[in-house]
């Protein structure tokens, strides 16, 4: 349940308090000059104790609506895998499964918003660092009108990942990867 449905549910809920609170005073309502008199202090007169009640839970539910919470809750993220070809995600309770091409999409949905954001991801391989390399990827290469080179390589995981090098560094990238150790 959303921000908007939980004030929606909350101010319902302050509605039917009012409604418990008002219409049994209505029918309480002195109707004659005589009933408007006010009781005299005697043993007889008893205040009743449920509209006082009723009008504490009001003005408590009342309280609780004008309150600004501090910090808006935020909804957690669980992410599960039910089977081989199936990704479940919850949010807020609201559970979605995924098959294999949406998950695709929404990998490259989330790397190219994830492009524009910072901080960057760090220089250096992260300790811990968990990963599924490619054995020998299917690999497409395309030379650009200012000379530099895209490389498209195929990532099991990651699907198409794109890199573009400058000529420099193509020749370095050759150099690491003909370097013997």
């Amino acid at each position: 349940m959303n921000l908007h449905e939980q004030l929606g549910a909350l101010e319902m809920g302050v509605d039917q308090l009012i409604q418990a609170v008002v219409a049994p005073q209505a029918d309480t309502t002195p109707k004659t000059p005589a009933e408007t008199v006010a009781p005299q202090a005697s043993a007889e007169y008893v205040a009743p104790e449920s509209h006082a009640h009723e009008a504490a839970v009001l003005e408590q539910a009342l309280a609780a609506v004008a309150e600004e919470p501090a910090e808006p809750v935020q909804p957690t993220l669980e992410i599960n895998r039910p089977g081989q070809n199936e990704i479940t995600m919850t949010i807020g309770g609201q559970t979605v499964a995924l098959r294999p091409d949406q998950i695709g999409k929404l990998i490259e949905e989330l790397s190219n918003a994830r492009a524009s954001m910072t901080p960057e991801p760090p220089p250096g391989i992260p300790p811990g660092w968990r990963f599924v390399s490619t054995k020998n990827p299917v690999m497409a290469v395309q030379k650009q009108s200012n000379g530099d080179r895209l490389l498209v390589m195929r990532h099991t995981g990651h699907g198409w990942v794109p890199f573009t090098f400058s000529p420099d560094m193509v020749i370095q990238l050759y150099m690491m990867l003909t370097q013997s150790k």
